[in-house]
């Protein structure tokens, strides 16, 4: 039995560990930066239709 929840317990710890670095890995301090105020919205390809 508690073979089985050590088990558990390293696979939850994989998993969490598993998702800390897809979500971090590829961000300067691990946020976003926010979009200024007097930043343009993206505007589309066509226009005046």
């Amino acid at each position: 039995m508690t073979l089985i929840l050590l088990e558990a317990l390293g696979a939850l710890l994989l998993f969490v560990l598993l998702v800390w670095w897809t979500m971090f890995s590829g961000r300067k301090k691990g946020e976003l930066p926010r979009p200024t105020e007097d930043a343009q919205p993206p505007t589309q390809g066509r226009t005046g239709r």
